[in-house]
């Protein structure tokens, strides 16, 4: 039954752990439209407040070019080749641009085509969707990898666990066949034989569901700063508390609907006897 409820619990678990892994890789891409080198700090913010209204933008970052070349200063600070050529221009060749971040990596093209109408040429120098789409593709790809795998495992969790509870029932039938004879033969009720069984059923549940939150609350303790040192974006500690209280009912509604359904197949397959 523990064996049972853990699996449950898993699978519980790897959806909010799917989602935070899928949200970190796509919050690692976007897409930058540079803007011309004479458009007005007002038309700009009446650009982002528009471009902010298409339901596929998440986020907007606008980036000025004092903005973008104190960036690039910094990034490459210990390489004076570079450094030493943009003080040869003699002024600041960049462009003003918007990092605009979309929901999910399959919808950066209606942003772009958003962008490529006619109301913005006035405004746009280039977008850098087509140079950076390989990158999102493959974004769009392991996102869909992620989601495929989670389901696969949900799959195989699941007969898992049905397998494991059939031969729960199995074992309850087994071991209950010679007590319920007897009862039917000294001419008990049926519902005087199905009472212990259910009420057994559900102490069983109810425990093997108790050891298995603190099994899971224990481990996610204690392996949650392990799992961080590798992937620093999955807190399964912060996922257990915020699932806490649902998990709880999860693994209490499993423990006790088990042990139920074990006990009435176990009683109902020997009361004829």
């Amino acid at each position: 039954m523990i064996i049972v409820i853990f699996l449950v619990t898993m699978l519980f678990l790897l959806k909010p752990v799917s989602e935070i892994l899928i949200s970190e890789v796509e919050k690692k891409v976007d897409i930058s439209v540079y803007l011309k080198e004479d458009v007005a700090a007002e038309q700009i913010m009446e650009f982002k407040s528009e471009l902010s209204k298409i339901p596929e933008v998440k986020e907007i970052d606008y980036v000025s070019k004092e903005q973008a070349l104190e960036t690039f200063i910094e990034t490459h600070k210990n390489d004076p080749v570079l450094i030493e050529s943009l003080t040869e221009v003699g002024y600041n060749p960049f462009l003003a641009f918007l990092n605009v971040r979309a929901w999910e990596a399959s919808q950066y093209e209606q942003v772009t085509n958003f962008l490529e109408g006619d109301s913005f040429q006035s405004l746009i120098d280039k977008v850098d969707y087509y140079q950076r789409k390989p990158v999102i593709e493959k974004v769009f790809v392991l996102a869909n990898g992620i989601n495929r795998i989670g389901f696969f495992l949900g799959v195989i969790f699941g007969a898992i666990a049905v397998l494991i509870s059939f031969n729960t029932v199995r074992i309850a039938i087994h071991s209950s066949k010679e007590e319920i004879s007897i009862m039917r033969l000294v001419g008990a009720s049926n519902w005087f034989i199905r009472g212990p069984f259910l009420v057994q059923g559900i102490i069983v549940g109810f425990i093997a569901a108790i050891i298995t939150f603190l099994i899971a609350f224990i481990s996610s303790y204690f392996l949650s700063p392990k799992i961080m040192s590798l992937a620093p974006e999955i807190n399964l500690w912060e996922v257990l508390i915020n699932n806490l209280v649902i998990l709880f009912l999860v693994q209490l509604a499993t423990g006790i609907g088990l042990g139920i359904i074990s006990s009435c197949l176990a009683v109902r397959k020997y009361l004829k006897v």
